[in-house]
């Protein structure tokens, strides 16, 4: 009997550990390549997908004259960036790209960030700096969601999700960046998702 139930236990405990390893594993949802691109950064710097390579990063689209969903959209990413200081994760990169490039300048990206006052600012990335057609097609074709210039109106329909590309420039999952923003998930796959890159 004795045999029996170390055996027993045995198979639990692996049955334990077994799961508990399938569970850190990252599973991607999509399989969207983002299309190559370099823009410049509130801080004036280039950004590229280039640049990129190698880090797991969260895309997600804003304006900082949006007087509805960017707001909230910005702050929610600054309590996702402290889940992602809580749960220990430090090689990553916020990237917003601006769908209203004429109006952001770096000087202005930069103005828009210092308001929210996030944890670590040399994580972001506010990228401007191109056509706003461009950013239609780009928005499109690398993510699968809307930019839409509206010519009679200073304001820009777009998606509000964040998408997080791992390390190969890959979109492999979306989540809701405006209302019920699940913070702890978007920081538990990020670090699964860095943990499998190295």
């Amino acid at each position: 009997m004795t045999k029996y139930k170390k055996m027993f236990t045995l198979i639990v405990l692996s049955a334990i550990i077994l799961s508990g390893c399938n569970s850190s594993k990252f599973k991607a949802e999509t399989d969207w390549e983002v299309e190559s691109f370099s823009h410049e950064s509130q801080r004036g710097e280039k950004v590229s997908l280039e640049n990129l390579k190698g880090t797991v990063w969260l895309a997600t689209f804003i304006f900082t004259n949006c007087e509805t969903v960017c707001p909230p959209m910005t702050m929610n990413m600054t309590k996702v960036q402290d889940e992602l200081i809580k749960s220990g994760v430090e090689d990553y990169k916020i990237v917003a790209f601006s769908v209203d490039p004429k109006v952001d300048t770096p000087e202005i990206m930069a103005e828009y960030l210092a308001k929210f006052n996030p944890a670590d600012e040399s994580k972001w990335e506010l990228l401007t700096g191109y056509d706003p057609e461009y950013m239609e097609q780009f928005a499109r074709d690398s993510f699968k969601t809307l930019v839409k210039i509206d010519p009679n109106s200073d304001q820009v329909i777009h998606g509000t999700s964040y998408f997080l590309v791992d390390q190969n420039g890959i979109a492999v999952k979306s989540y809701d960046g405006y209302q019920d923003v699940p913070k702890e998930e978007i920081a538990a796959d990020m670090k699964a998702l860095i943990e499998q890159g190295k």
